[in-house]
């Protein structure tokens, strides 16, 4: 975080005041970590902060210090209305356009507090007056950590605040695996623990909570993958049957995509989930290399993300959302290849 935005920022937070920390829509742990973590920052400093997500977030997410004052604007628009209505400042974390928050979008463009950026992803919007933003960084969650540090408030950094920015380290990187983890991250994983963040425990809180309905889901989903040899790409269906026969929950197909990838001379992995309440089909992509993601996912179907991570939608039906994307490959083929 440079001078000029620490300075913006130091004077914004020179006196308490009343603090909204919002995520985006369908909240990941990167989202849940980077706004619990700067939670417990602002409380410590002793702001009056508010933490609101869009809608509700997967059940193995819940675990994480400081969940249960979360106000969720679908459940309870009121409430978190008047929040915004009494806030004299907004962070905005782990997106960069209103609208990653679906309806609460509208809440917060007539809202008068000042908006602060603290994001990775490419692209910004312009809505902030300070803007932190760095598409380098693993996590919005490590740039929280950075946010501390620039602010020279490191000495705060507590056992809540490390278990919640560890777990968006984590799981945006992969558990450290992605390309994106840097020496850097590394260090600050170190400080993180020190500070009281148990990895093995998080780790475990995440990733060992499957259900059996889980297990068959994702071997349904393995069952229904297609190779593409010629374009080094695979994807993966799952249709409304499929998830309503399996009792799916929200966050069940998290991470279904990188089972794709994994495949050996695989470089664009694609999950298309049909989702009949929205009349859409929600796409997850994922490359390796130089193969931008993101790029595609803009051009084609009014997403977006990382290099390496996007998403999208689509509003035809998923037969015609496969055929589409088929259609399209030829048009990329030197570029994946490229990359094989």
């Amino acid at each position: 975080m440079n001078k000029e935005i620490t300075q913006q920022v130091e004077t914004l937070l020179s006196t308490p005041k009343k603090v909204v920390i919002v995520g985006h829509k369908n909240p990941d742990g990167d989202a849940i970590g980077s706004c619990m973590g700067l939670y417990f920052f602002l409380q410590s400093l002793g702001h009056q902060a508010e933490v609101v997500m869009p809608n509700d977030y997967p059940t193995f997410l819940k675990w994480m210090p400081g969940n249960e004052t979360i106000c969720i604007y679908e459940k309870e628009p009121e409430k978190c209305q008047l929040l915004f209505d009494e806030a004299a400042i907004v962070f905005t974390l782990d997106f960069n356009a209103l609208t990653r928050v679906g309806d609460l979008g509208t809440v917060l463009e007539t809202c008068d507090a000042k908006f602060v950026m603290i994001d990775h992803h490419q692209a910004p919007s312009d809505y902030a007056v300070a803007t932190y933003s760095d598409v380098t960084m693993s996590s919005t969650s490590e740039m929280v950590y950075h946010f501390m540090d620039a602010l020279g408030r490191l000495d705060v950094l507590s056992a809540e605040i490390a278990t919640n920015l560890y777990t968006g380290i984590m799981t945006d990187t992969g558990s450290f695996r992605f390309s994106s983890t840097s020496p850097t991250t590394h260090r600050v994983i170190a400080q993180l623990l020190e500070a009281g963040a148990n990895g093995s425990e998080i780790h475990n809180n995440i990733y060992d909570t499957n259900t059996p309905e889980r297990l068959k889901l994702l071997g349904i989903a393995l069952n229904n993958m297609t190779i593409l040899p010629e374009y080094n790409t695979a994807f993966i269906t799952l249709t409304q049957k499929e998830l309503d026969d399996n009792n799916f929950k929200k966050g069940d197909t998290e991470g279904f995509v990188n089972y794709s990838l994994s495949v050996i001379g695989i470089n664009f992995a694609v999950i298309f989930i049909e989702s009949k309440q929205d009349n859409i089909v929600k796409i997850s992509f994922r490359s390796k290399g130089s193969f931008s993601v993101n790029e595609f996912a803009r051009a084609h179907y009014n997403g977006g993300g990382h290099t390496n991570a996007a998403g999208g939608k689509s509003d035809k039906n998923l037969d015609d959302t496969i055929s589409e994307f088929i259609s399209i490959l030829p048009n990329y083929k030197n570029a994946l290849n490229a990359n094989a």
